[in-house]
C-alpha cells in the first residue's frame, strides 16, 4: 500500500501508538493481569470524568512546553536532550523569586517568576549552544553533562541554602512561594490551572516564530543544510546559540510553570523525567508545534490513568513505561511500522507539493555533517 508522504505524517504515529497500545495488552497478560480492567483503569484515570480529564491535562502541560523545546532545537538540526536541566534549574530560578522577593504585588510577582525561570533555562541551554558553535562539542553530550550537573546543583540546593526552614518540614525541599507569584487554577475545585491556556498559545508563537519570521526560517535553514545557510549570508553560529537559548527557555518554563501553577515549592524529585518524555513527544508529534498538543495528552493520559490502571488490575505501574518506551521505539524508527502494515514509501516524483518534512530519527541526526 503506498500512500502519500502527507498522510504518512499523520497516520504512522497513530499506528506506532496502537501498536504499542496492543503490544502491551500482550505485556499485561502474559505478566497475568487482566487486559481489559487494565485498559479499563486507565481509560477511567485518564479521559473517564472530568476530574481525570483535569488530571491529564495537568500532566500534559510540562510535556508541551518540553516537546516544544525538544522541537524548536530539531528544526536547527540540534538534539537537545538536556531538558531535564533545563526544566530543574527553571523550576530552582522562578521558586527562588517566588519566596524571597517580597512586596510585589500579583502579577508582576508572578511575571518576575516566570522571566526568572525563562532566563535561568534558556543560559543553560544556551552553554551547550554556544559550546556546539564555538568548538564542535556536540549537543548531545554536552547537554547530558549539563544535566547531571543541573540535578545534583538542584539537590545540594534544596537541601542546604533554599531548604524550608521550618523544623516540621521532614523532606529536602524550598519553602512555599507567596501567593503574589502563584498563578491561579482554571477551574474551582480543579487542580488544572492557566499554565495549560499559556502552553496551548505558546505552541502557536513557536509555530509562527518558525512558519512566519525570518528567525524561523534561518533556524529551518540551518537545521536543513547549515552550508547552505552559510553560503546564504547566514550566521549558523548565532542562529545554533540562539535556537538553543529558545529551547532552554521553553524547557525552563516547564518546570517554572510547575512551581508557579501547581506545587508552589521545589524539591530535587519533583521532575518525574518530564525532560527525557519530552523528545519522545517531539518525536511523536513530528517536531510540529501543534503536533506536540496532542502528544503530550496522550503522554500525560497514560501518567494520570497508570495508578488506576494499577488500582483495578493490580499489574505493576511500571507498565505505563514500557508503553512509553514502545511507542518511542516505534516512532523513532517508523520503518517498523511500515513493515507491520505494508506501507510503502512514497515515490520521489509523485510525492504532492508541499509535504511534511522529513521524519527526525537519531539516525539521520548522527549521520548529518557538522
Amino acid at each position: 500500500m503506498v500512500l502519500s508522504a502527507r498522510v504518512q505524517a499523520i497516520l504512522l504515529p497513530v499506528l506506532a501508538v496502537v501498536t504499542a497500545l496492543v503490544l502491551g495488552a500482550l505485556l499485561i497478560s502474559v505478566s497475568g493481569g487482566d487486559t481489559i480492567l487494565a485498559y479499563r483503569g486507565l481509560w477511567e484515570g485518564s479521559f473517564g470524568k472530568l476530574q481525570s480529564i483535569s488530571e491529564t491535562l495537568v500532566w500534559a502541560t510540562p510535556y508541551i512546553y518540553g516537546g516544544l523545546a525538544v522541537a524548536l532545537a530539531f528544526k536547527a538540526g540540534l538534539f537537545n536532550i538536556g531538558a531535564e536541566g533545563q526544566i530543574s534549574v527553571g523550576a530552582l530560578a522562578s521558586v527562588f523569586v517566588g519566596y524571597a522577593l517580597t512586596g510585589v504585588p500579583w502579577p508582576f510577582h508572578l511575571l518576575l517568576a516566570i522571566a526568572a525561570g525563562c532566563l535561568a533555562g534558556a543560559i543553560w541551554a544556551g552553554i551547550a549552544g554556544y559550546l556546539k558553535a564555538a568548538t564542535g562539542a556536540h549537543e548531545v553530550i554536552t547537554t547530558i553533562m549539563l544535566n547531571y550537573v543541573a540535578i545534583q546543583m538542584t539537590s545540594f540546593l534544596v537541601a542546604g541554602p533554599m531548604k524550608d526552614p521550618n523544623p516540621l518540614v521532614a523532606v529536602a525541599q524550598t519553602p512555599k512561594i507567596l501567593e503574589s507569584a502563584r498563578l491561579p487554577p482554571l477551574f474551582a475545585g480543579y487542580r488544572l490551572h492557566w499554565g495549560f491556556v499559556i502552553a496551548l498559545l505558546l505552541a502557536a508563537g513557536v509555530y509562527w516564530l518558525l512558519y512566519r519570521t525570518t528567525l524561523g526560517f534561518r533556524i529551518r535553514t540551518v537545521g536543513a543544510n547549515p552550508n547552505a545557510a552559510r553560503y546564504a549570508g547566514m550566521s549558523v553560529t548565532r542562529t545554533i546559540v540562539l535556537t538553543m537559548a529558545l529551547s532552554g527557555a521553553l524547557a525552563g518554563l516547564a518546570g517554572t510553570i510547575e512551581v508557579v501553577g501547581l506545587n508552589y515549592y521545589h524539591t530535587a524529585g519533583f521532575s518525574v523525567g518530564y525532560g527525557f518524555d519530552a523528545i519522545a513527544v517531539a518525536l511523536l508529534g513530528k517536531t510540529d508545534p501543534f503536533g506536540v498538543i496532542p502528544a503530550a495528552i496522550l503522554f500525560g493520559a497514560l501518567r494520570a490513568g497508570a495508578t488506576r490502571m494499577q488500582f483495578l488490575s493490580q499489574i505493576p505501574i511500571d507498565i505505563i513505561s514500557l508503553i512509553q518506551a514502545l511507542v518511542l521505539i516505534f516512532v523513532a524508527a517508523p520503518a517498523i511500522i511500515r513493515w507491520l502494515f505494508r506501507i510503502r514509501l512514497p515515490r520521489p516524483e509523485t510525492a504532492p507539493v508541499g509535504a511534511a518534512e522529513p521524519e527526525p530519527t537519531l539516525a539521520a541526526h548522527w549521520s548529518k555533517p557538522e
